[in-house]
């Protein structure tokens, strides 16, 4: 089977075909199946694209990896991109037979609005509201065993407070994504269901979380609240700051936090036989 598969199609939503790409590990051992690693990617719910994966390269280290799309704002508001992630992640599950990965360990990551997707993804589990009912494998889990945040947000009540003269402006990407050129203004109900911090609960996954110490953007007060919130649930938890990294961009994905990543997935993922 070749390594790379492009545009596959994992769901269908008011005539939008949402896709994911698929990297597997060339020298795959058929007897041990890989993990897989799932990227979701930024652009403030109102852009980016699935083939910017920064982590696909993790293909080469023995993991499968899927990158996948959602639908932007202009189209559709929260919480419908947490439903399409979900979608991804159930029907990832129905074809890992197909592609040969381990469908019972999955790590959602992902950066800015894709991390804090991949958040959400982590933390809800049982609220059918967030769930949704998208896709053909409602049978199956859409739960993650682990999660990886680029510099996403993950309190919104919290960023109206420290981020005030520009949570409820155009300048951010969660203000169209919550309602705000929808309605005219932020849903304060959709502000607090969209927030991760809200949704920890004993059984939530480990979490690996990276912020850039300059970042103006997400301020590093939003990695410093999930992390708290984790831990005090007693939870496995852990935040690399970024020395001089901004919101994104090459420092998060040197060598040195690249193996970082690496180190978490590899304490994470489940002990072969």
């Amino acid at each position: 089977m070749r390594p790379t598969h492009r545009d596959l199609v994992f769901a269908a939503t008011d005539g939008h075909e949402l896709k994911l790409d698929l990297y597997l590990p060339s020298n795959r051992n058929e007897s041990s199946r890989p993990p897989l690693l799932v990227w979701i990617h930024g652009g403030g719910w109102r852009g980016g694209s699935k083939s910017n994966c920064p982590l696909r390269g993790f293909a080469s280290e023995g993991w499968a990896v899927a990158s996948i799309s959602y639908r932007f704002s202009d189209v559709a508001i929260f919480p419908a991109q947490l439903h399409e992630c979900k979608a991804a992640i159930r029907w990832l599950r129905a074809h890992a037979d197909q592609y040969g990965y381990d469908p019972d360990h999955i790590v959602a990551s992902g950066g800015s609005a894709g991390g804090t997707l991949a958040l959400l993804l982590g933390v809800v589990q049982g609220d059918m509201e967030l769930e949704g009912k998208l896709g053909d494998h409602l049978d199956r889990s859409s739960e993650v065993q682990a999660v990886i945040n680029y510099f996403g947000p993950s309190d919104f009540v919290l960023r109206a407070k420290t981020q005030a003269d520009i949570a409820y402006t155009e300048k951010v990407g969660s203000f169209a994504w919550l309602g705000g050129l929808k309605y005219g203004h932020v849903d304060r109900r959709l502000e607090k269901l969209a927030s991760s911090t809200e949704h920890v609960s004993a059984d939530s996954p480990p979490l690996l979380v990276f912020h850039g110490t300059d970042d103006r953007l997400v301020l590093m007060d939003q990695a410093e609240r999930i992390i708290d919130v984790y831990r005090e649930h007693g939870l496995d938890a852990k935040l690399i700051r970024v020395d001089g990294g901004a919101h994104g961009g090459a420092k998060f994905f040197t060598p040195e936090n690249l193996q970082h990543a690496l180190d978490f997935l590899t304490r994470t993922a489940p002990t072969k036989n």
